[in-house]
């Protein structure tokens, strides 16, 4: 047995809602093993009636049903245990227990306590908004694609992209340092692309290279992105880690907009039994670790989302979270231009609509699809390509 410990705690907490399969027995016991699992990962039984017991083990708040076999658990955890650092915090919402069967993260309660040691998002969607100069609807993106062309043919597609009107054009997110299209030939290429549609069109758009990459090269690719003259950031944090994320929304020498790219992270939420939420790990861990845009695969693409699921991001992505700034939603994965109106109705006006393979489907070319794409939106009008021609139909 341990001698009592005596802490000086703040006795602020914040909880993790977990969906535990099982009867109700089952869920106490693996509730219960949670709370210990979670923090002192010790013998509960060799602690004495403590600080530690009291405060430190996770403390189960509330139980409820919801179905015949699956119970809705909050627990609640010290914030000292975090301590501000956000690896510490997705270890203790789904560490050790992410190895064990039925158990899910579904929701996050975060206190003002905890959340004033993040940053959060440097630009969110008022910011992005501003740094494009459109105000009063969705923002128009798309990818240049595919892997295995030039840097030629990848910068002119950057140009014909934002001269057609598209507000952020980004990497595809398999594009890295490849012989064929190295980074920094690609990225200067590109930024010279952006920049003489832009002043050849009075408008402003974006573009943003993948600077997902090995540990010693994310902070060299950032660096050299924002040096070139990038207007944003592509980072897949499944990959290079959240909190490496969060590394490069907080460093004030690159100080551009991130995108966040779900990217390995599909296994976490695609059973319902375990893992985490799309809510959590797409919505509030990317807020958390600095996401001013976060992608994910629209419902109704090549991707398995519900139109419940892809809801549940957008409403995390712009739901008040302490002063944590709101971010856009980007619907993607296999959407096509005869969806714009539908995707607008779903999200509302503060949604990034990515398109990317099919704007290359129109017989004119990208710049023509992109402007057709700019127009579907301004003007509501829904467009569908043909085989040879564009045909258009009002949308009410």
């Amino acid at each position: 047995m341990l001698a009592p410990t005596k802490l000086s705690l703040s006795g602020e907490r914040f909880s993790v809602v977990y969906h535990i399969v099982g009867n109700h027995e089952e869920v106490m016991r693996k509730a219960e093993d949670i709370c210990v699992e979670q923090t002192i990962e010790f013998p509960a039984d060799l602690v004495p009636d403590d600080d530690i017991r009291s405060s430190i083990i996770g403390r189960i708040e509330e139980v409820e049903a919801c179905d015949n076999n699956t119970f809705r658990v909050r627990i609640s955890y010290a914030v000292e245990i975090v301590q501000g650092e956000l690896t510490q915090f997705l270890n203790v919402i789904f560490g050790n227990i992410s190895l064990k069967p039925g158990i899910r993260v579904q929701d996050l309660h975060l206190p003002e306590a905890l959340l004033r040691d993040y940053r959060g998002p440097r630009f969110g969607i008022s910011g992005v908004r501003s740094l494009v100069g459109v105000s009063d609807r969705p923002l128009l993106c798309t990818a240049i694609k595919p892997m295995g062309l030039s840097v030629a043919e990848l910068s002119r597609q950057t140009y014909e992209f934002a001269l057609g009107g598209v507000d952020i054009i980004k990497d595809d997110h398999g594009l890295t340092d490849q012989s064929f299209a190295p980074y920094r030939e690609r990225v200067s290429r590109c930024v010279e692309s952006v920049q003489k549609a832009n002043q050849q069109s009075g408008r402003v758009s974006l573009y943003a290279p993948n600077v997902t990459a090995p540990g010693d090269q994310l902070f060299e690719r950032a660096y050299f992105a924002k040096q070139a003259g990038a207007g944003a950031l592509l980072v897949s944090p499944g990959i290079v880690g959240f909190d490496r994320m969060q590394a490069l929304a907080d460093d004030d020498r690159i100080a551009l907009p991130l995108l966040y790219h779900p990217t390995f992270l599909g296994s976490f939420v695609t059973s319902p039994l375990n893992g985490i939420s799309h809510r959590v790990i797409f919505g509030l861990i990317g807020r958390l670790a600095g996401a001013d845009i976060v992608i994910f695969p629209n419902f109704g693409g090549r991707f398995s989302f519900s139109r419940e699921e892809c809801l549940s991001i957008a409403q995390a992505a712009r739901e008040p979270l302490g002063h944590l700034k709101p971010i856009f939603p980007a619907p993607a994965g296999g959407m096509k231009i005869e969806r714009i109106a539908e995707m607008i109705e779903t999200y509302d006006n503060d949604v990034i609509l990515l398109i990317g393979g099919d704007l290359h489907r129109h017989p004119q070319g990208l710049q023509k699809a992109s402007q057709l794409f700019r127009e579907s939106v301004l003007q509501g009008r829904r467009y569908s390509w043909q085989s040879d021609y564009l045909a258009p139909t009002i949308q009410q």
